[in-house]
């Protein structure tokens, strides 16, 4: 790689071992990848949920810290793996809350901004058109390339906050123009009219054409262009069941004025259309006959404050079933205007549970389903669907209203 006189610095040690060490770990996964380069980044977002990293990574940090280094840009934490005030209620493990608790620290010792959303796009900072970022998670990368127009790859754990101490992040994948191009044209005449139908899509489209170097543009036939949160649940989706960092929605994205501007020249891999009834076919995947269920999550992205709102005026006057537990994920700044607005009342009220800065998927659910005897679980979210059978559970996608419906009667209605 070509290294500017300030990077060659860092790599000679002038600013501290840990920083050179850091910086060589760079250098290779950008050599790995054919980078010619660093490009300088403004803002990075870092995953860091205990229930991930464990002990090691805690370690990790603490040598960091210790050494004296600092974020060099401003950088936030991704959802962490523990609402303090409420780790009771589902019986997580002391050892847990006390990892959470020292990493916060550790964190914070380095600079990072622990306000533990994956929606901070929605909430914390928006990047420009064309900005160079380096952001992990799923949804957030995906959102922030395709509806902002950034330029980020997924970065793992240690590399945003690699990037987020050198200020810099090697310059490959879709940091460049010739890999936002689009190699996959999908038309839709599906009528789309919740977020679960945008989870949908994103996870039909992204079972068809998975790659991270794939790049679907997306022409929807009447419709109304999309709103924030329907593409946050698709570009979930989609990062999730095909593991893509981009897409376009032609006419609404800003690369993608026209296919022919999204596509600009690439060779395509597939063409196809998705219609009303692929859409309900993939919620009828499971449950089809509906029956009980034990617990309804409205989580994977963390809600906004109008998801929220949504929901707090369907349980408004009314009660979550005794056999149902009901959880909400957002993040301390969305939970602060719930309460002022007086939703949280309504949702608390009514007998839901809103936790604060995680996302329920990290919060060790597999010892949940054991310590609760959880089985069947109902979601608007089809990236945590896509996830969470690995921790046990029998899932089924639904309508947001449908959802709720399980939440207050105890049971799914078949599709």
């Amino acid at each position: 790689m070509q290294l500017t006189a300030a990077e060659q610095d860092i790599l000679d040690g002038r600013h501290g071992e840990a920083l050179a060490g850091i910086l060589r770990e760079q250098v290779s996964v950008g050599e790995f990848f054919g980078a010619e380069r660093f490009v300088e980044v403004t803002n990075a977002h870092f995953m860091g949920d205990r229930e991930v990293f464990g002990q090691a990574g805690a370690n990790y940090l603490t040598r960091l810290a210790d050494a004296g280094v600092t974020v060099r840009v401003p950088t936030t934490r991704n959802a962490q793996s523990v609402d303090f005030e409420q780790a009771h209620l589902l019986a997580q493990s002391p050892e847990l809350v006390e990892g959470e608790k020292e990493t916060r620290v550790l964190l914070r010792r380095l600079g990072v901004s622990t306000v533990n959303t994956c929606i901070g796009y929605q909430s914390v900072y928006q990047p420009r058109l064309g900005e160079h970022v380096a952001w992990g998670d799923t949804g957030t990368v995906a959102y922030a390339n395709s509806v902002l127009g950034a330029r980020t790859n997924y970065e793992s754990g240690a590399a945003g906050l690699a990037a987020a101490l050198t200020g810099r992040t090697p310059e490959y994948g879709f940091h460049l123009d010739e890999n936002r191009r689009a190699n996959v044209r999908v038309r839709v005449t599906a009528s789309l009219d919740d977020h679960a139908d945008w989870g949908a899509l994103g996870g039909l489209i992204g079972e068809r054409t998975r790659g991270y170097w794939n790049v679907p543009a997306i022409e929807v036939v009447d419709r109304p262009g999309p709103v924030s949160d329907e593409l946050k649940h698709f570009g979930a989706s989609l990062a999730s069941y095909g593991s893509m960092a981009m897409y376009h929605i032609v006419g609404t994205t800003p690369e993608a004025p026209t296919f022919e501007a999204a596509n600009a020249g690439r060779e395509l891999i597939d063409e196809f259309e998705v219609s009303q009834a692929d859409i309900d076919a993939f919620m009828a995947r499971d449950l089809p006959d509906g029956g009980p269920v034990d617990l309804v999550v409205f989580t994977a992205p963390q809600l906004s404050f109008f998801e929220s709102k949504h929901i707090a005026d369907r349980l408004q006057g009314n009660k979550v079933s005794d056999s149902v537990t009901l959880l909400l994920t957002t993040n301390s700044l969305t939970c602060e205007a719930l309460r002022e607005q007086g939703h949280m009342e309504a949702i608390t009220s009514a007998g839901g549970i809103v936790l604060r800065g995680t996302c329920w998927y990290v919060m060790d659910p597999a010892a949940q389903r054991e310590h609760f005897g959880w089985g069947n679980l109902v979601t608007n979210s089809a990236k945590l669907v896509n996830i969470i059978r690995a921790h046990g559970y029998t899932p089924a996608l639904r309508r947001t209203d449908e959802c709720i419906d399980a939440a207050l009667t105890g049971k799914v209605a078949g599709r």
